[in-house]
């Protein structure tokens, strides 16, 4: 068994997304769960809701086969089926064709360009609204206002680092500053409340790339005296 596959395709698969539609560049986002037996890509946008995000694509990947698929429930056979995706080509199909589907319009229509309805336009200025601007990462703030912002090229998705179902999940994603070209990583940390509520807070850690190795082999030689969620 192989995530040789799996990594190769999460690597370059927003990228290829991204350019492919710019409708699904300014509101479609994806997180990796690398850690189950059957390890999945989610794609979902940000939304107001007391979830916070609506899913809608599941990727995953059979790391025995060494292939990716999507499952269905077929109504006639009324069970579960699954489209097997051989190559990235059809990957990207897929998702493509699932969030114009979710977004409930043709993704012919908005293949490398900006849509111009005006009733469209509202609504994804109400998506963009809750996702923000993914390019843009604001590192300062004073009395609620911002006063420093600076513009991030995102390297890597939003990869899941720990989650507990309906309690809380915790994501990163690293990115270059394109003024200056030290790393950002972005820390999300979402939990949901007892009245299932979900409070969002968001850091960003800006440093050098001398301070690079210096932060992971720190990080690596103390790790055996930290402690897990499992333990607290």
């Amino acid at each position: 068994m192989s995530l040789e596959w799996f990594d190769r395709v999460t690597s370059e698969l927003q990228d290829h997304l991204e350019s492919i539609c710019e409708k699904y560049d300014q509101a479609g986002q994806m997180s990796i769960e690398r850690s189950s037996r059957h390890p999945r890509i989610d794609f979902f946008v940000e939304t107001d809701d007391c979830d916070g995000r609506d899913y809608f694509c599941t990727l995953f990947f059979d790391p025995h086969n060494e292939e990716f698929y999507v499952e269905t429930y077929d109504p006639d056979l009324e069970q579960p089926s699954r489209t097997i995706l051989p190559d990235i080509e059809n990957i990207i199909d897929a998702v493509h064709e699932s969030f114009h589907e979710y977004m409930n319009d043709d993704p012919e229509d908005f293949d490398n360009e900006l849509y111009d309805d005006e009733e469209e336009d509202d609504e994804l200025d109400d998506i963009l609204d809750a996702v923000g601007d993914e390019d843009v990462t604001i590192i300062a703030y004073s009395d609620d206002e911002v006063y420093e912002e600076i513009d991030v090229e995102w390297e890597t998705p939003e990869i899941t680092a720990f989650q507990k179902e309906d309690e809380v999940e915790v994501t990163y994603q690293f990115g270059v500053v394109e003024g200056t070209g030290d790393g950002v990583l972005r820390r999300v940390n979402r939990i949901w409340t007892e009245d299932d509520e979900l409070v969002k807070d968001e850091t960003n850690f800006i440093f050098t790339k001398e301070e690079a190795g210096t932060i992971i082999a720190m990080i690596a030689s103390h790790m055996d005296k930290m402690k897990g969620y499992e333990l607290d």
